[in-house]
């Protein structure tokens, strides 16, 4: 299993980033997938999630009405849009595999948000907003 991140960068405040997750190693659309962001000096944050299908779509309070997630099955990729990027916004930005993917069970927001239930993770890419 490999989730490689990117479209990380240097932006301003008020500006978008796309971020991309890149999967492969399994089969990409059996599984909900999240993003996940860790600020200096602070622990991990989960950030918005994915269902197999694209159709379910969580995000937490303090990204939601900014950002996007999304998912292209056919080509076994994650995305993070993010719009109207604050100051902190800037953190390190994983991509996650969802580790309790059971057939007919589905997840709910505080779910995704118990990080432990995760089980493969990208290396990361940085964004940082500057002001």
């Amino acid at each position: 299993v490999q989730l490689v991140e990117s479209g990380g960068g240097l932006v301003q405040v008020g500006d978008s980033l796309r971020l991309s997750c890149a999967a492969s190693g399994f089969t990409f659309s059996s599984y909900d997938m999240s993003w996940v962001r860790q600020a200096p000096g602070k622990g991990p944050e989960w950030v918005s999630a994915i269902n197999t299908g694209g159709g379910s779509t969580y995000y937490a309070d303090s990204v939601k009405g900014r950002f996007t997630i999304s998912r292209d099955n056919a080509k076994n990729t994650l995305f993070l849009q993010m719009n109207s990027l604050k100051p902190e916004d800037t953190a390190l930005y994983y991509c996650a595999r969802w580790g309790d993917q059971a057939p007919g069970v589905i997840a709910t927001p505080s779910d995704y948000d118990s990080l432990l239930r995760y089980d493969y993770w990208g290396q990361g890419t940085q964004v940082t907003v500057s002001s």
